[in-house]
């Protein structure tokens, strides 16, 4: 009798790796959330001799909210003479991209939970149109206050002169020193969003490994 048993040569086949932290939609979604808070700060001021006057945040651009008087800064009188123009702006498009830029950061966090492949190319078309949509915000806001400025300046020569010249609107254009800066936290807000995209690209290309 043969005992002899052909042996059996078996294959070991490696689990997959780990796809790791960025094949998870963990980093995704915080940095849509952290993106989607931001607009809870300051996004913009309103200087006066270095001075902060008044700031609004991103919800009060989507909202078409006014300016709120900064903590510390001037008196109700004060800043009712210098942002008079502010908030009588031809607010444009400013609105619109903010919200577009809040609902696809919003949406961006809502794709995030999603699987890799909705959820990434979700992530990553909403995440790069959200900080494109609050770059938008910010150069149509400054043409709106710069706009806002120039006519201030021309309504305030007509009240002290019975015809302008260029040198009385220069004067008049001196007198008012205010100007508009974006706050850290918008600039934060956009590289969240990039951010976002990012992650969701990582996350793609670790599922399709």
């Amino acid at each position: 009798m043969d005992t002899n048993q052909p042996t059996v040569q078996t294959t070991y086949t490696p689990p997959a790796p780990a796809p790791g932290m960025f094949g998870t939609r963990i980093p995704s979604t915080v940095a849509f959330a952290v993106g989607v808070l931001l607009f809870l700060l300051p996004f913009s001021q309103i200087k006066c001799a270095g001075t902060t006057i008044a700031n609004k945040s991103g919800l009060d651009y989507a909202l078409g909210n006014g300016w709120k008087a900064a903590s510390g800064g001037l008196g109700g009188n004060d800043l009712k003479s210098k942002t008079m123009s502010a908030d009588k702006e031809q607010k444009g498009n400013t609105q619109y991209l903010a919200i577009g830029a809040l609902g696809l950061g919003v949406l961006g966090f809502l794709l995030s939970f999603a699987n890799a492949k909705a959820g990434g190319a979700g992530g990553i078309v909403t995440g790069i149109l959200s900080a494109g949509a609050s770059i938008g915000l910010m150069l149509d806001e400054k043409n709106n206050f710069a706009a806002s400025l120039k006519q201030q300046a021309l309504d305030k020569a007509k009240e002290g002169a019975d015809s302008l010249g260029l040198d009385k609107i220069g004067n008049t254009m001196n007198d008012y020193k205010a100007t508009l800066a974006f706050s850290p936290w918008f600039y934060i807000a956009i590289i969240s969003f990039l951010a976002a995209a990012f992650f969701c690209y990582k996350r793609m290309t670790a599922k399709a490994r």
